[in-house]
C-alpha cells in the first residue's frame, strides 16, 4: 500500500527496523490501531522518504521535490533506481533509514461544563434491512436475510473491513434478541458464562448475509481517506429487533403498538405476540 504521495512505506519502516514500537500508547478501542498508531506510522515514513529524497538528490544533482517514487522505483530527473537499490546506497552512506513519527487527533475538544464542544474527529454511517421470521407458538425467531451499506471510508483492507462488520451485527443480534441477564433472589448475576449467556453461534448467522462498503473517502484528512469500523456496525442490528417487532404486529393484526422487551427471546416474542 503506498500513501497519498506514492511511497511504500511499510517497505521503508521494514528496512529501517525490523520492529516497531510504540511508546505511551493509548488503547486500540475504537479503531484506534489505525487512526492514530497508523498515521504516525505513516509520518515517520515520510521523514524516512525525505531523507532518501536528500541522498539522491545530491547524487544526481537535482532538487528533492523532483525526486518521485514509484511502482518500486526511486526517479529522479536524470536516473531510475529501485527503491532496494536506493536503500542499499543509503545505508552503505550512513543516511538515517528510521524516523519516528507522532500524531494527535485534531479538532476535537469537549466543555463537560456546557456540554459543548467536537467530541469526535468523523462520523461513520450505515443502513441495515433485515427479514425475520417468528414460530406463533413457542416465540422462537430466526434472521432470514441481511443487506447491509456501510461506511468505512477508504477501505485499508475490504476483507477485514467486511468481517468486521459481519461480527459486529452478529454481536448486535445477540445483544437484541438472546443475551438476557438474569440475577438471582442475592442480587448475583446468573448469567455469568457462556453455560448460562445465550450469545449468537454460527448457526444463528443467516443464510444471506450480503454486505457493501460505501465507496466515497473520509472528507477528514484521516490515514489514506479511512474510518474506523469497530464498533459502529452493532447499531446497525437494531434493524433486527424493529424487523421482529413488525412481525409480530402482522401476526397480531389487531392495530394496536407492540410493545416488545429487549432481549427479544422466544418468552419476550410471546409475551409480546399475546399483546
Amino acid at each position: 500500500m503506498a500513501d497519498e504521495l506514492g511511497v511504500p512505506f511499510e517497505r521503508v519502516l521494514a528496512t529501517a527496523s525490523d520492529t516497531s514500537k510504540i511508546p505511551n500508547a493509548s488503547a486500540t478501542a475504537a479503531s484506534a490501531g489505525t487512526d492514530l498508531n497508523g498515521r504516525a506510522a505513516q509520518f515517520a515514513a515520510r521523514h524516512v522518504r525525505d531523507n532518501l529524497s536528500a541522498f539522491v538528490c545530491g547524487l544526481d544533482g537535482c532538487g528533492a521535490g523532483a525526486i518521485r517514487f514509484e511502482g518500486g522505483q526511486v526517479l529522479s530527473p536524470n536516473t531510475t533506481r529501485s527503491f532496494d537499490e536506493v536503500v542499499k546506497l543509503a545505508h552503505a552512506n550512513r543516511i538515517q533509514l528510521w524516523s519516528d513519527g507522532f500524531y494527535r487527533t485534531p479538532k476535537i475538544h469537549y466543555d463537560k461544563t456546557t456540554l459543548t464542544g467536537r467530541p469526535f474527529y468523523y462520523f461513520a454511517y450505515g443502513a441495515a434491512c433485515t427479514e425475520v421470521a417468528i414460530d406463533t407458538l413457542t416465540g422462537e425467531s430466526r434472521v432470514l436475510r441481511v443487506d447491509i451499506l456501510h461506511d468505512v471510508g477508504r477501505s485499508i483492507n475490504p476483507a477485514i473491513d467486511i468481517g468486521q462488520i459481519e461480527g459486529g451485527f452478529v454481536q448486535g443480534m445477540g445483544w437484541l434478541t438472546t443475551e438476557q441477564l438474569v440475577w438471582n433472589d442475592k442480587g448475583q448475576l446468573s448469567t455469568h458464562a457462556p453455560s448460562t449467556y445465550k450469545i449468537p453461534t454460527a448457526g444463528d448467522v443467516p443464510e444471506h448475509f450480503k454486505v457493501d462498503l460505501w465507496p466515497e473517502p473520509n472528507r477528514e484528512d484521516n490515514v489514506f481517506g479511512s474510518k474506523a469500523v469497530g464498533e459502529p456496525p452493532l447499531m446497525l442490528a437494531i434493524s433486527v429487533y424493529e424487523a421482529l417487532r413488525d412481525a409480530i404486529a402482522q401476526a397480531r393484526a389487531d392495530g394496536q403498538a407492540v410493545r416488545l422487551t429487549a432481549p427479544a427471546t422466544a418468552e419476550n416474542v410471546l409475551r409480546a405476540l399475546a399483546g
